[in-house]
């Protein structure tokens, strides 16, 4: 039986690597708290760093909200159970003809990997509708075919395009996730980040919004299918579905409006915002869409503002030219 941890996905923006710097300044600045909100959450990784405080996530995609239900959730859930499931998702299952094989098939995966991902998906589904299984094993289930996924996908770590002529895998081998168990009343929540903060309280909230103009919708848009499990028609060569209602402001010309939103409305002791340093540095895509003189205003409205960089190398969506990436954090102690 193979374990899967957190870190064990490839995601854009993910600030794993960044994790002693990101956990470094907020003890130095942030102190004592005993709450820590991640309002654009992602994979979890920054959230996993602060596990001993309660822990408030959000993500408007329903993919990521699953994995975070499956490592924060402090729902009960049966780890043998889950190896039983995971045991018979990796047996030699029969080949069928299903949602997944009649829109995916040799694109980001191969026709029996197809096979077998909308047969365990269907699986999953009936096993909670016929109360066998809670939400939270449910989302452990889907995290663990997510993350299995990801190790196999025809993409480079996203799912706008899929690469042509090249021999795809034909197995597809799941693990079982392995959540910390002393957790406290964690929250996790699926919806917009700006209509979230009007409702929640903590005393550190931690802000990684998009950067530029590349929606997360678009890059997962076949995980955000598989974790839905809707079946929607798909379009195009890339095999999207229909991704209005998942669009984010934060990748559009309103991005520096809704930012000043989301401040204005936060209840917090400690604001923090991590944005890098692209500015303009790139193509029109991938430039910021908030300027660092309008972050700095915004957060000046609330408190005492101190600037962070340390350098990194991003995973981004292809090769990058810039070798002086720098991750920012702002950190505004509020008044």
């Amino acid at each position: 039986m193979q374990y899967t941890k957190i870190n064990n996905r490839r995601y854009l923006g993910n600030k794993y690597r960044l994790l002693p710097f990101i956990t470094n300044v907020i003890a130095n600045e942030c102190g004592h708290f005993s709450s820590f909100a991640d309002v654009f959450a992602g994979t979890g990784a920054v959230s996993s760093a602060f596990i001993d405080k309660k822990i408030i996530t959000n993500d408007i995609l329903y993919s990521n909200y699953l994995c975070h239900l499956t490592w924060f959730s402090n729902e009960p859930h049966d780890i043998k159970k889950i190896e039983n499931y995971i045991e018979y998702f990796n047996s030699d299952l029969s080949y069928e003809e299903n949602y997944m094989t009649e829109n995916f098939s040799n694109t980001y995966f191969s026709d029996v990997v197809c096979s077998r991902i909308g047969y365990v998906r269907e699986f999953i589904e009936n096993e909670f509708v016929n109360g066998k299984i809670n939400l939270k094993e449910k989302a452990m289930l889907i995290t663990s075919l997510l993350y299995g996924l990801d190790k196999i996908a025809n993409t480079c770590g996203h799912y706008d395009a899929f690469r042509k002529n090249v021999e795809l895998s034909s197995s597809l081998v799941l693990s079982v996730p392995s959540p910390n168990n002393d957790l406290k009343q964690n929250e996790c929540f699926n919806c917009d980040t700006n209509e979230l903060v009007k409702n929640i309280v903590s005393d550190v909230v931690y802000i990684d919004p998009p950067y530029n103009s590349r929606q997360y919708c678009d890059a997962y848009h076949l995980v955000e299918n598989i974790a839905r499990w809707e079946k929607p028609v798909v379009h195009g060569i890339a095999k999207k579905m229909d991704r209005t209602a998942l669009k984010s402001r934060y990748c559009t010309r309103s991005a520096p409006d809704a930012f000043n939103e989301l401040i204005k409305n936060i209840n917090a002791k400690y604001i923090v915002v991590s944005y890098n340093n692209m500015a303009t540095k790139g193509n029109d895509r991938s430039n910021a869409k908030i300027s660092d003189i309008e972050l700095i205003t915004a957060l000046e409205s609330k408190g005492a503002v101190k600037v962070f960089s340390e350098q990194f190398k991003a995973f981004t969506t292809g090769k990058s030219e810039h070798t002086d990436n720098e991750e920012r954090l702002f950190v505004c102690r509020c008044n």
